[in-house]
């Protein structure tokens, strides 16, 4: 049910008005719960790797298009299922500039597009994406939320927030 639910929202942009290939579609999420080794670079808890697990379920037929994480393990392990049952590839982003969404929207613009980041990356990336300043900083301890963004340009979208 929750995975029709979500390929409902995706293909429901298209009611804008707009050709849904002129839409593109971000999927944000913040990595889930990463382990405490003391390294600056830990990977997922048993509980992380299982809400990763969940991350996949629920977006294994949402169409998916491209995967960008940050170069760290626990972004990647993320991601990692999701990418692994799609038989994708997961790109590396630098979310320390901007500059990166021009270029995945010229790489995949009217795609759906999964961003891996962080606490202070995936509330930013967003603002970027719809043109306002409207999310703040996740907490340290809060792993469930799901950003969907639909735009038409950068600084131009809607998002909707989910919690898994």
């Amino acid at each position: 049910m929750r995975a029709f639910l979500l390929i409902f929202f995706l293909t429901c942009t298209a009611a804008y008005g707009q050709a849904q290939s002129d839409l593109t579609t971000f999927i944000l999420i913040r990595h889930a719960e990463k382990a405490d080794d003391g390294t600056r670079n830990p990977g997922l808890t048993a509980e992380g790797e299982a809400r990763a697990e969940k991350f996949q379920a629920l977006f294994a037929e949402a169409g998916v298009t491209a995967i960008y994480s940050t170069p760290y393990k626990r972004t990647q392990n993320t991601v990692a299922p999701l990418a692994a049952a799609l038989n994708m590839e997961v790109n590396k982003y630098d979310p320390r500039s901007m500059d990166f969404l021009k270029e995945i929207m010229e790489k995949h613009k009217g795609g759906t597009i999964v961003i891996s980041g962080h606490s202070n990356t995936t509330p930013f990336v967003t603002n970027n994406l719809i043109g306002e300043d409207r999310f703040k900083q996740l907490s340290e301890k809060e792993y469930g939320n799901i950003y969907m963004v639909t735009i038409s340009e950068l600084g131009k979208g809607t998002v909707s927030l989910l919690k898994y």
